[in-house]
């Protein structure tokens, strides 16, 4: 809608969405974070999920060792194959 309050006689107004267009950017800016901060955060899980699982089959390995299950041989083989 143009208004003619202007220098030169054409204008327009409050502008855009009449005077409330700054908060649709707030809106879209912190919309975009969160996104942002969604995908990092997604990432992080999925690095320590992946240090978990490891470490949880090197525990699981320590505690078959522990209790008898397997001979020291067949322990350095499979620590061997979890380290590479």
């Amino acid at each position: 809608m143009m208004w003619f309050n202007h220098p030169g006689g054409f204008g327009y107004g409050y502008g855009m969405m009449g005077g409330f267009g700054w908060i649709f950017m707030v809106l879209i800016i912190v919309v975009v974070f969160v996104l942002l901060f969604g995908v990092f955060r997604q990432f992080a899980d999925d690095r320590r999920d992946r240090r978990m699982l490891t470490r949880g089959a090197r525990d699981i390995l320590d505690e078959r060792y522990a209790r008898g299950e397997i001979d020291t041989d067949e322990y350095k083989r499979k620590r061997a194959d979890l380290d590479s």
